[in-house]
Parts: C-alpha cells; sequence; structure tokens
C-alpha cells in the first residue's frame, strides 16, 4: 500500500508567505509546468503550525516513520494532535503511522479530521483512496481518488489507482 505523507523538512521556508488562493488556480491549470511549484508552495504551506515546537513534533514523528519505528511516530504525532488540534499537517501524518500500524479505523478518522480542517488536501484524499482501497472498498475509494483529483489533477499516483478502480469496477481489470 503506497501512503503519502506530506514532509514538512523537504522545504526551504519562502521569503514571503504564500497566497494558498493562488497556488491552487495553478495547481489546477492544465498548462505547462507550473503546477509543480503550486504543489512545493502548498505541501511547504501545510507543513507550517505556526509554532516552532509543534514543527519539531511533526519533524520527530516524520523521522521516526522513516526509521520504521511506529511506535515513536505515532507518539509524537499523538502529542501533536493534542497540543495542535488545528493543523491538519498533524493528523495527516498521524494518519499515515496508524495505517502503517495496520490501524485502519483510527487512520481515517484522522484523515477525516485533517480534511474537516482542509477541505482541499489532496494529499490526504490520496490518502484515504489508498486506506479504502486497501481494505476493499473500491467505490468509496475511487470516490476519495476522483475529489483528490479534482484539487490537483496532476498527481500521478491517484490518477493510476482511479484509472486501475474505475476498470476493476467495469469489470475489465486485466
Amino acid at each position: 500500500m503506497t501512503i503519502l505523507i506530506v514532509a514538512a523538512t523537504a522545504f526551504a521556508a519562502p521569503a514571503q508567505p504564500i497566497d494558498l488562493e493562488d497556488a491552487f488556480r495553478r495547481l489546477a491549470n492544465p498548462e505547462g509546468e507550473g503546477w509543480r511549484i503550486a504543489e512545493s508552495d502548498i505541501l511547504r504551506a501545510w507543513s507550517r503550525s505556526g509554532s516552532p515546537a509543534m514543527d519539531l513534533l511533526l519533524r520527530r514523528g516524520e523521522d521516526a516513520l522513516d526509521r520504521g519505528d511506529l511506535d515513536e511516530a505515532i507518539g509524537h504525532l499523538s502529542a501533536l494532535t493534542d497540543h495542535a488540534p488545528d493543523f491538519a499537517a498533524g493528523w495527516q501524518t498521524r494518519a499515515a503511522a496508524l495505517a502503517m500500524a495496520g490501524q485502519f479505523g483510527p487512520a481515517i478518522e484522522d484523515l477525516a479530521r485533517t480534511l474537516v480542517l482542509e477541505p482541499r488536501h489532496f494529499a490526504a484524499m490520496t490518502q484515504l483512496g489508498a486506506m479504502l482501497e486497501e481494505i476493499d472498498q473500491p467505490e468509496r475509494a475511487l470516490a476519495a481518488y476522483r475529489e483528490s483529483l479534482k484539487v490537483h489533477p496532476h498527481q500521478q499516483e491517484a490518477l493510476d489507482a482511479a484509472a486501475r478502480l474505475e476498470r476493476r469496477l467495469r469489470g475489465t481489470d486485466i
């Protein structure tokens, strides 16, 4: 199963605040490659809680995930969601850790919380699709991928998954 994790540490801080509305417009533009910069801008904005301490908890959780230490990751990310309940990246990243630990119910709940906080969180929608596919709910998975593609039509993982599920649901999967 593929799980998307928005890496908070992969992006350098921009010199000025990001205009998310403009970034989402550029992300949805089918022309050119400007969507790649917009995607990076959005992920960078989402990775910032506004608190250095909370950003540190996110990084520690991501680092533990990278090492495969799911208990440590879930611990750091649970502390993050407890102390910064309005920070969508904390919920989305904890969902990834929970799913990797096989805890799909709580992971899906965390993604639902992510999407309440940021309804355009395409990574969470794609992650939700992957989880629903993993637990054999292809119709719901396809719906999640389609919603994600409405926001970010360039996601290759979501494009491939939606095509695969459409074939499966039509009965034409090879």
